[in-house]
């Protein structure tokens, strides 16, 4: 069984204002693709390598519990081989302790229905937090038995397969409650029809889809994700894939070029690729930062910011981190229609207003977004609340406050992000980190 770093220590950033970054940034694997690619090869038959792959607390959540669940799983530097069970997980000895990967858990909630036994499925505290009833729903439709153990719609959960088939209907408020149906039915015995209600965030059922077409699945779906007809008794096939660059994670040191006024290159990163969070450029284009791609990479220059509307539904990762850039911007910025950034690893919304409100911020609540007018941040002590994104938004406010501002809970980096403050520094931000 793979193991991970189960006990972090408190740690807090240090952030003085830095006036200028310049060098080169060096984006890791996306979490999305990698924790993907892990739940596919477990479930496929055969000898999967999944090249240059994220290793962070995320994506090894879900190695753990692939691996609790049958999967054979080698971990090296660049490469992850993974002999998988074909479509026949184990029946684990223990709960399945997902931690704070919401994605992890949604995902392994599916193949879990696949089983023949009884499985718990646990969490952090913030993972908790995470409604989750709608997939259970749509499980139990399908002929799973699937129920929050606490009867709160929330984990941990209780799942016994198999599930079968037929009809069902699942709220998209999360797409990784579609995400799991569409890789969990097509092992069903039989076929699948899912209809859905109130779908957000399509480019992550969209990378999904195109998970499934290398796999060469058979499925139907209407054009706008709101129908769709999975094909029963199918199976997945070992691979070989690099895993790209995170959009989502590169969305901080674009960021903090643009509201620094600097000029910084950009590597790792597919333009090409199905990532939703690739719409930052096009946001910082619209804010007036320049913006090059070359064989080298992605160039972003920082320069005056202009106010934006943005509609974020299809990117809700993106709003701490613009949420900072709203600041810089001359004029009110409006960031909307992204009502599930509240059911996120905290409540997004209330927690970039709460903190960023400390530093002096203008910045309202919307029920599905913020408002945010140009201001003079000030450095001062604000909380991470454990949330990662929040966390490096918050270091990119700390770039461009007056004095010092410290960051808690900053450990909770190296669920996506672990070179995170280093990279930083290596572009020239000046912060540090200290145990808390």
């Amino acid at each position: 069984m793979v193991e991970y770093n189960k006990d972090s220590i408190p740690m807090k950033f240090i952030v003085r204002k830095t006036k200028s970054l310049n060098g080169t940034a060096v984006i890791p694997a996306s979490k999305s693709h990698t924790i993907r690619a892990v739940v596919i090869a477990s479930l496929a038959g055969g000898r999967s390598k999944i090249l240059r792959p994220l290793k962070s607390d995320d994506t090894m959540a879900a190695v753990n519990a692939c691996s609790n669940l049958g999967a054979k799983i080698s971990i090296e530097n660049d490469c992850w081989i993974v002999n998988g069970f074909s479509g026949n997980p184990e029946n684990p000895e223990k709960p399945l302790d997902l931690r704070n990967s919401g994605t992890s858990f949604n995902l392994v909630c599916g193949i879990v229905s696949l089983g023949n036994f009884e499985a718990i499925l646990d969490g952090d505290d913030s993972l908790r937090s995470r409604p989750v009833e709608p997939l259970l729903s749509a499980l139990r439709n399908l002929g799973a038995q699937a129920m929050s153990i606490n009867g709160n719609g929330k984990p941990p959960v209780r799942i016994k397969g198999r599930i079968k088939g037929g009809k069902t209907t699942v709220n998209g408020i999360s797409s990784q409650f579609l995400s799991s149906l569409l890789i969990s039915t097509p092992l069903a015995d039989n076929d699948t029809e899912i209809y859905v209600t109130d779908l957000h965030e399509k480019p992550y059922v969209e990378m999904t889809l195109k998970w499934l077409d290398e796999q060469n699945i058979r499925y139907e779906k209407k054009e706008d994700l709101s129908h769709f007809i999975v094909y029963g008794n199918q199976s997945f096939g070992p691979f070989e894939k690099q895993i790209p660059g995170d959009w989502s994670s590169a969305t901080f040191p674009l960021v903090a070029a643009a509201i620094t006024g600097s000029e910084v290159l950009i590597k790792g990163l597919d333009i090409n690729d199905v990532q939703g969070d690739k719409k930052i450029i096009e946001y910082l284009k619209n804010a007036g930062a320049t913006i090059a791609s070359n064989p080298d990479g992605i160039t972003v220059k920082g320069d005056s910011l202009k106010c934006m509307e943005i509609d974020l539904n299809e990117t809700p990762d993106a709003l701490p981190a613009l949420a900072v850039l709203g600041c810089a911007a001359e004029g009110t910025t409006v960031l909307a229609n992204v009502p599930q950034a509240r059911i996120k690893e905290t409540d997004r919304i209330r927690v970039m207003a709460e903190e960023l409100s400390k530093m002096g911020a203008e910045i309202e609540e919307m029920e599905d977004g913020l408002i945010i007018r140009k201001s003079n941040l000030k450095g001062t002590l604000v909380n991470g609340h454990k949330d990662h994104r929040v966390v490096m938004a918050l270091v990119l406010a700390g770039l461009i406050a007056d004095g010092e501002t410290a960051i808690t809970t900053a450990e909770s980096v190296s669920v996506t992000f672990p070179e995170f403050s280093e990279m930083m520094r290596n572009l020239g931000a000046d912060i540090k980190t200290i145990d808390d």
